[in-house]
């Protein structure tokens, strides 16, 4: 396929994408229909979709085994929440502790809030990337793994009770008054990351994920490429932190657990280690399985007037694990492995098909 093609497929696959939020926006009701969870499944997918591929550039791409994105969204989101409270709110926010007399009368912008979340996550991975990149394999996950936690319990801690207000947490977090806000944020730090895996960066990352010995043969800078790539990773996860807390109005300590970066690293898996779209379309089957498709199975049913059994709240996530288990045995490199979604791929994978129902009937005469 020429690239004119391979051009104008991608374009009208963005232009429909496009047509579906739009639509879903305008048409769908936000609460008293069935098809509203259609609007939580898009913006909630969407957070996920920023989050993984956060997670799949240090992981899938640079092929560092971190585990500490729950920590980096902690740190975006709580910097977002601080600063974007209305003053007018606060008093009623910090009830109990009392707000910080430097912070009682700051409110930022949404969108600089948001970056200065970005930032935050960015420069504590900059600052503990030094020494814990150091380590490799399942050492750097533990490493990683705990300093997420470190982070979730020192938010939480009694000396920032004027900042975080504590295990209360915060409330009458802003967003965006516009529903495709938290669309056009994902979309563009989608394209920025990219852009980078396309670049010469993208291309040292790969090379280190392959082999760090034959890349640094090749004049690689190990320390400085896996700083950039663990820096770059939490910086976007800290973003998708502070469209969490967008997205949900309210967190606190408990919010970005140890589950959190479990959750996101299946979404990586089952959608392909070391592929942006696959982590994309991960997400949003992920998050319409658990969201909405499989909702009703929380409640009773009747057929008739039998009883359907095991119908009751909580069996939608048994019915959710079985199917990830499924998904993971027979899509061992997940959804996309490491490719790309490619018209190309679905094209020639129809073309093989005719030739062999040609070919068979050929032989059948």
């Amino acid at each position: 396929m020429s690239k004119k093609k391979k051009f104008l497929l991608s374009a009208v696959s963005l232009l429909i994408l496009a047509a579906l939020v739009v639509v879903v926006g305008e048409f769908t009701p936000e609460s008293g229909s069935q098809w509203s969870n259609l609007r939580t499944v898009l913006q909630l997918g969407a957070v996920y979709a920023l989050i993984a591929v956060s997670m799949n550039l240090c992981n899938g791409f640079t092929g560092l085994f971190s585990l500490g994105q729950a920590g980096f969204m902690t740190l975006g989101a709580y910097t977002y929440a601080i600063f974007t409270i209305p003053v007018s709110q606060r008093a009623s926010v910090y009830y109990l502790y009392g707000v910080a007399d430097w912070l009682s009368n700051v409110q930022l912008p949404l969108t600089v809030a948001l970056l200065l979340g970005g930032l935050m996550a960015a420069l504590v991975a900059a600052i503990v990337g030094a020494p814990v990149l150091r380590l490799k394999s399942d050492y750097l996950a533990i490493a990683t793994l705990g300093l997420a936690e470190v982070i979730r319990i020192v938010v939480a801690s009694s000396p920032l009770n004027r900042i975080t207000n504590g295990s209360m947490g915060l409330t009458a977090i802003p967003g965006y008054s516009s529903y495709y806000g938290i669309f056009i944020v994902v979309a563009v730090c989608i394209a920025l990351v990219a852009l980078l895996i396309n670049s010469s960066y993208g291309r040292a990352f790969k090379a280190i994920r392959d082999d760090e010995i034959a890349a640094e043969a090749m004049g690689i800078n190990l320390p400085r490429h896996k700083q950039m790539s663990f820096i770059i990773s939490s910086f976007f996860a800290g973003i998708g932190g502070a469209l969490m807390a967008m997205y949900m109005g309210a967190i606190s300590s408990t919010t970005f657990t140890i589950s959190v970066t479990y959750f996101i690293l299946l979404i990586v898996v089952i959608g392909g280690m070391g592929s942006i779209t696959g982590s994309i379309i991960s997400a949003f089957l992920v998050i319409a399985a658990r969201e909405w498709w499989l909702r009703p199975l929380d409640q009773v049913q009747y057929i008739g007037t039998f009883k359907v059994p095991l119908l009751k709240t909580g069996f939608r996530m048994v019915v959710f694990s079985v199917i990830l288990m499924i998904v993971v045995l027979f899509f061992r490199n997940g959804i996309m492995g490491d490719k790309e979604f490619n018209w190309d791929r679905i094209f020639n994978a129809f073309r093989g098909k005719k030739k062999k129902a040609a070919v068979s009937g050929g032989d059948s005469k």
